[in-house]
């Protein structure tokens, strides 16, 4: 549930998010992506920021949900900072999850941490997480129907006011823009030591294994979802990440 296929060193195999190769993603995904850590501090910042707005929450330790937690990188980043922040980590791979309790172990997070191995869909629909985050995930469900209702399910389990940020590969890959964006994304790439094999990878499994859709699309689904103050806060060739908060009653504090 994750950015760049992984597992497979034939570009014509589709790719699979279990395969025991997977614990390579956490040394390659920062090379790949330009202002990788950049992402998670602006996520972590906004998140924080939203939360510390709301005056209601300020007396109580924020729950987070984060959906597609398989690598860790928003444990690790959050975590770090927010030592009384608890986390529900939601992702389908068994080992991508593995991938993200050795990186925690490793950093040595107090962090209260509950995984989950399965798809957001089976879990409790009850609205009690104070902020989630879906990064690089939205782009591997095919159809807009399906990315429809994971927002939608995200936002059942949100309370009101919540912060979420969502980040995605976005755009449109019948249109000469998509095109220069991704020869200027393989420059890249490459400059940082990805391999062309890997390249190749990645480019065939757009349209494969991944499904972009459209930055003003994004924001319809968001809006459909019960989102509000959408605005985009970062952006890396095809990847963006937007920020959003559900609606619905909630305090703030204006000084």
């Amino acid at each position: 549930m994750r950015h760049t296929p992984i597992g497979n060193t034939d570009s014509n195999q589709p790719m699979s998010w279990n395969h025991p190769n997977v614990h390579k993603y956490a040394d390659t995904i920062a090379l790949k992506i330009p202002g990788y850590a950049h992402l998670y501090e602006m996520t972590d910042c906004l998140i924080a920021a939203q939360l510390e707005a709301q005056a209601h929450i300020r007396n109580i330790d924020p729950n987070v949900l984060i959906v597609g937690a398989g690598g860790g990188q928003e444990l690790i980043t959050l975590g770090e900072r927010h030592e009384a922040w608890s986390f529900t980590a939601v992702d389908p791979s068994e080992h991508m999850l593995d991938l993200a309790r050795k990186r925690v172990t490793h950093a040595g997070l107090s962090s209260t941490i509950s995984f989950v191995a399965g798809t957001l869909e089976e879990s409790s629909r009850e609205p009690i997480y104070d902020a989630a985050t879906c990064l690089l995930v939205l782009h591997f469900l095919q159809s807009l129907e399906s990315k429809q209702a994971l927002l939608r399910q995200i936002s059942a389990r949100l309370k009101p006011g919540a912060p979420f940020c969502l980040a995605s590969i976005n755009g449109n890959p019948q249109e000469p823009s998509f095109s220069i964006q991704m020869q200027a994304w393989k420059g890249h790439m490459l400059s940082q030591g990805i391999s062309l094999e890997d390249w190749e990878r990645f480019a065939a499994s757009i349209g494969r294994e991944s499904n972009p859709v459209s930055n003003a699309a994004i924001q319809e689904l968001l809006i459909d979802a019960g989102f509000t103050h959408i605005t985009r806060y970062y952006g890396a060739f095809l990847v963006n990440a937007w920020f959003a908060v559900k609606e619905g009653e909630t305090t703030y504090d204006k000084g």
